[in-house]
């Protein structure tokens, strides 16, 4: 392929070539080159706009559109090579354009800069990874869902601060990460309106006197509108912030979650069993199977911390318009988009097949702990008795029972009357775990009856995703 030399990037005003090790330095070619098919489409999007307005003419436009189908085409088959002296992917495109093309290749860049073409082909290419997480988020919440649905009869403890609180629905505590998902979604679809701003036609910052239609442009590559301001059209990345802080947000519920399986697949609670398929073993030890995929989750979510944390000092102290600082933001975003997805697929791949619940243990600790001491309080509430006055007896009975080593499933039915003289032979069965959760009705409680109703809710909702 033949290219021009790196001493000729640039207008006569240069006499010498970059050092070379500035021009490493200096160069995006290494990871912008994610987005040629992106700059492929901006382009021809450009010149057929350019022929609109009779700038150039509609063969010209046509040939430039054959010639960078060309480029795409040798790009597929692994023969677009550009180096170090192309710089980025917009000098590499129109370099090769040239050389296929000859001095109408030239006449591509009318009309625009390469600061408000790489904007468009990055809000182009994140447009598309925006649709690629919801699709992704929506197999995690199926995921999730299905093991809902086969354990909503299933009990499990519910913790505050870490310690044994009240029992709820294992359905019921799953689907408080599908709701965090959807949040997620939402977030996203809503960040989406903003990404799907065209900046091309801001050129380098001021706009240009060349007669385009910057709807034009827009309308073809599926923009919902223009950048109102030629400044901030290629000084903002507002949106690329936006996106890290949305992606920080699913990698903090991944992580969430994460934390509890590691705890839920550890010897000391049980809960569940970590298939061969999403696990790992010891070199030394032979007995060792570790929970690999939620310890990743757990700790690649510093990653798309930090590009969050980066963004946002990089952007700071920028003054209008454009500046070389920008060029920090792909390798940003390329990575926070590639994390995210892994995590999300793995967290899927995780649920569907990487661990089973042990319903048999689940039982065993929900029937062996306090935690339906409140229900205790409840119980006396509706005989009458003040919340406060329950509330204290309560206390005192666990006290007693802790010193005993029993459970207050455990006191025989005179211990109880001498408690209080409301309690009746109905008490073992408000206090029994299941009654415990199925009597939690309120709207978004743990309630089997309520649980029903929020699964059928976001079975609804996803098979609307689809």
């Amino acid at each position: 392929m033949a290219v021009e030399s790196s001493s000729s990037t640039w207008s006569q005003r240069f006499e010498e070539g970059l050092h070379p090790a500035i021009e490493r330095f200096n160069a995006s070619i290494g990871f912008d080159i994610t987005l040629l098919q992106q700059d492929l489409d901006g382009s021809i999007a450009h010149a057929r706009m350019l022929a609109s307005t009779g700038v150039i003419t509609a063969e010209e436009a046509e040939q430039l559109v054959a010639g960078l189908e060309q480029v795409r085409s040798e790009a597929a088959a692994g023969q677009f090579n550009p180096g170090l002296e192309d710089e980025d992917v917009h000098f590499a495109v129109e370099r090769r354009l040239i050389a296929i093309l000859g001095p109408l290749g030239k006449k591509l860049h009318t009309g625009r800069s390469r600061n408000d073409q790489v904007g468009t082909d990055l809000r182009l290419w994140l447009r598309g990874q925006i649709d690629a997480i919801d699709v992704a988020l929506v197999r995690f919440e199926r995921a999730l869902l299905a093991q809902a649905e086969a354990h909503a009869e299933v009990m499990i403890p519910g913790y505050t601060h870490l310690q044994r609180a009240q029992p709820v629905c294992l359905a019921h505590h799953l689907l408080a990460y599908v709701e965090m998902a959807e949040r997620d979604r939402a977030r996203l679809r809503d960040l989406r309106k903003r990404v799907n701003i065209c900046p091309l036609g801001a050129a380098a910052l001021a706009g240009t006197p060349v007669p385009i239609d910057r709807r034009h442009t827009a309308a073809a590559l599926g923009f919902d509108d223009v950048y109102a301001n030629s400044l901030d059209a290629v000084s903002d990345r507002d949106f690329a912030v936006e996106f890290s802080a949305a992606a920080s947000l699913v990698m903090v519920h991944l992580s969430r979650l994460s934390e509890e399986v590691i705890f839920w697949a550890s010897e000391e609670f049980g809960f569940v069993k970590l298939t061969d398929r999403c696990a790992t073993g010891s070199s030394l030890m032979p007995q060792k199977k570790n929970p690999d995929v939620p310890e990743l989750v757990r700790g690649k979510c510093g990653r798309v911390f930090g590009h969050l944390q980066g963004l946002l000092v990089m952007i700071k102290g920028l003054p209008l318009a454009y500046n070389k600082d920008f060029q920090e933001d792909k390798e940003a975003l390329f990575d926070a988009v590639a994390t995210t997805l892994a995590c999300l697929e793995a967290m899927a791949i995780l649920f569907e097949e990487g661990l089973q619940f042990r319903p048999e243990r689940l039982e065993a600790a929900v029937g062996s702990d306090f935690s339906n001491a409140t229900d205790v309080a409840d119980y006396l509430v509706a005989k009458g008795v003040p919340f406060r006055e329950a509330y204290q007896l309560v206390g005192g009975l666990v006290k007693g029972c802790l010193q005993e080593g029993i459970l207050l499933r455990d006191l025989a039915l005179e211990r109880w009357q001498q408690l209080h003289p409301a309690f009746q032979a109905d008490i073992y069965e408000a206090i029994h775990p299941r009654q415990v959760v199925a009597a939690r009705r309120s709207e978004g409680g743990t309630a089997f009856d309520q649980v029903q109703l929020q699964l059928r809710r976001a079975k609804a909702r996803l098979d609307g995703a689809a």
